[in-house]
């Protein structure tokens, strides 16, 4: 027979590890959602820093990512290897016009689309993380 007494303590110990599990979880996601708004506008600098305009044929497109080719000003042909930034509404065949770093041509975005757009899918995902965890761990805290 277990004693009462003894197996109290340990389930305010375990809530409150596992609350605080998730409120380290929950920051690291927020820590990785920005270093992601910070990459973004860190591509948006260098593509600005040394901008290249071209017209570029939509390869492929997938969930993640719009393939592109395109020539750039001396002649070379360039496919980015992890696809063109902000792709949302391309298709396959169409031609847009993109920005580049004519530095680094594998670093291009559909001209005109800027990190803003990155803005609001992160704070959503965001939104709705916390929208989960922060209950969860008001009621782990809360609980008896």
């Amino acid at each position: 027979m277990v004693d009462n007494a003894l197996r109290t303590p340990v389930r305010p110990a375990v809530r409150l590890l596992l609350g605080r599990s998730l409120l380290v979880l929950g920051g690291l996601v927020t820590l990785i959602a920005l270093v992601l708004l910070a990459a973004c506008r860190r591509d948006d600098a260098m593509i600005e820093e040394r901008l290249g305009k071209a017209t570029a044929e939509v390869v492929s497109v997938s969930f993640q990512r719009a393939v592109v080719r395109f020539a750039s000003d001396d002649g070379a042909v360039h496919s980015p290897e992890q696809g063109v930034l902000y792709p949302e509404g391309l298709e396959p065949g169409q031609l847009v016009r993109i920005e580049y770093d004519t530095g680094n041509p594998e670093v291009a975005r559909v001209a005109g689309r800027t990190a803003v757009l990155a803005l609001l899918p992160v704070g959503t995902f965001l939104l709705g993380v916390w929208a989960v965890l922060s209950p969860l761990v008001w009621w782990l805290r809360r609980r008896p």
